[in-house]
């Protein structure tokens, strides 16, 4: 029997097909089969009934004015592939708002695409996407890959978080829906709106609990998004490493961060860049949000973020739709010239542990470098361990007095914070209403010394760099931590919860 098995499963893999797509020498009414014989459209692909194994080869080159819809299916060992062939520019999607995707995979699953450039841009903002993943009342959802995409210019809304660069979408009003063994690597996100990366549930209530699992969001780039740059949402064991994110915040209003999950349990984000997020409505580099569990932020580098470095943050809970933020873990990071708030504990944060990161604040700067704020509540339990504040301008600690639009006026204390706990921290600088372990102790004046900030830069403009840039972005990373740790760089993996800690 078993023999039988391998035998057909083979057999199906050796009917799978190659079929090619040419913009320039195309034809609809030819088989496809050959470079020769190439299908002209886009729309040829869409309802054609393709299968496990088969690949799909855009011609270098060619460009359409067209979405790429993928509804048909590929399975475990023969995922249907997507990509390109022959030297020249990459095939390019550009559907000018005519589409509200450039791609799209839809209720469908084992697809594989890359090495395609998308835009979408249009005259007046509207609900677009570069790439949509969408899966709707269909269960589980296996085995997309999307990686070494170029998406540019895709005008979406400001309005709204659930458009823009790539979104993985599970929606089940009838069936309960997610995506398992989900990958996003290596691809360049530029100059969208509103947000670069982002995952959307209709699954997070109490209720209602059916996350995404085996999510993995790895060694993209995002520069100059509208809102938010990377937010994965109902996933349990997500991996967001090593991405960096660039002027994230550049135009929607409200509230942005850089990189940051929200009806999450597990969220392991290690070895991450976000930097010049540019609003003061948060605005800071990394956050840990509500309706979340165990979130690990880890070695990553947070600077020249506009609202800080890292938010902690929760509304008031209740039974539905939020249990609050627990447990949150910031270790290992490090922070440089971040403004307005280093650490910031918004609302009903609990057994929250921000322990052995690096912070250094800049000449002529005054921040609130750990601050306690209102959100239908205050923090309870969070420890602060062993982390390095090192201030060449003015650090100040306390809880929200009042605010001045994105600017909150503090006062000396935590309260009505509770058990905000310091032990074994070091201050170097000017500190004002120092915690308990630094208060009456000497203050040595601080000023960084000469070192390796020059973080590893790259044009989006000209994407034939990238495999290079993040070769040496990740190199450059590991070496800079480091350092300023002063231990070698352990990277972990992504856990997902036990059965005996089902949420309640």
């Amino acid at each position: 029997m078993a023999i039988l098995l391998l035998a057909a499963g083979s057999a199906g893999v050796a009917s799978a097909e190659v079929y090619h797509v040419n913009s320039v020498t195309g034809d609809d009414r030819a088989d496809g089969l050959s470079e020769a014989q190439p299908w002209r459209s886009l729309a040829r692909v869409r309802d054609f009934p393709l299968k496990p194994g088969d690949q799909l080869l855009l011609a270098a080159g060619s460009a359409w004015k067209e979405p790429l819809t993928i509804t048909r299916s590929g399975r475990a060992g023969a995922p249907i592939r997507i990509g390109a062939t022959g030297p020249g520019p990459m095939p390019r999607i550009d559907v000018g708002g005519v589409s509200p995707y450039g791609v799209a995979i839809l209720n469908a699953e084992y697809v594989t695409i890359s090495g395609i450039e998308i835009t979408n841009d249009a005259p007046a903002p509207a609900p677009r996407f570069g790439v949509l993943i969408s899966a709707e009342d269909r269960g589980v959802t296996r085995g997309i890959r999307v990686n070494g995409m170029y998406i540019h210019d895709v005008r979406g809304t400001n309005a709204r978080k659930d458009n823009g660069g790539i979104v993985f979408r599970a929606l089940g009003p009838r069936i309960a829906t997610r995506f398992h063994d989900l990958a996003i690597e290596r691809n360049i996100i530029w100059r969208v709106d509103r947000s670069g990366i982002a995952g959307i549930s209709d699954q997070v209530t109490a209720h209602n609990w059916f996350p995404s699992e085996k999510v993995v969001i790895r060694d993209n780039y995002v520069e100059d998004i509208g809102g938010d740059g990377i937010v994965p949402r109902g996933t349990d064991g997500a991996l967001i490493e090593h991405n960096i994110v660039r002027h994230a915040g550049s135009r929607a209003p409200g509230y942005v961060a850089g990189i940051w999950q929200w009806s999450t349990d597990n969220s392991l984000i290690q070895l991450n860049e976000a930097a010049h997020t540019q609003t003061r409505y948060d605005g800071q580099g990394f956050d840990s949000d509500f309706n979340s569990r165990w979130t690990t932020i880890l070695y990553n580098y947070s600077h020249d973020n506009a609202g800080g470095f890292l938010l902690i943050c929760s509304p008031r809970l209740n039974d539905k739709d939020n249990l609050g933020n627990r447990g949150t873990v910031a270790r290992f990071n490090v922070s440089r010239n971040d403004g307005s708030r280093i650490v910031q504990l918004a609302g009903n944060v609990t057994g929250a542990l921000v322990e052995k990161n690096v912070v250094h604040v800049g000449p002529d700067m005054d921040v609130q470098m750990v601050v306690a704020t209102q959100w239908d509540g205050w923090a309870r339990d969070v420890r602060f361990h062993d982390n390095r504040f090192q201030v060449a301008g003015t650090a100040r600690y306390g809880s929200e007095a009042g605010r001045d639009g994105p600017h909150y006026l503090i006062k000396a204390g935590f309260a009505p914070a509770t058990f905000i706990r310091f032990k074994g921290n070091s201050y170097l600088g000017r500190h004002v209403d120092l915690p308990d372990d630094g208060a009456d102790r000497p203050m040595p004046a601080y000023a960084e010394q000469a070192t390796d900030w020059q973080v590893p830069t790259f044009d989006p403009a000209s994407p034939e760099g990238f495999a290079d840039f993040i070769v040496r972005h990740r190199s450059w990373m590991l070496a800079m931590l480091e350092r300023e740790l002063g231990e070698p760089v352990k990277l972990r993996q992504p856990q997902r919860s036990a059965f005996f800690q089902a949420r309640r």
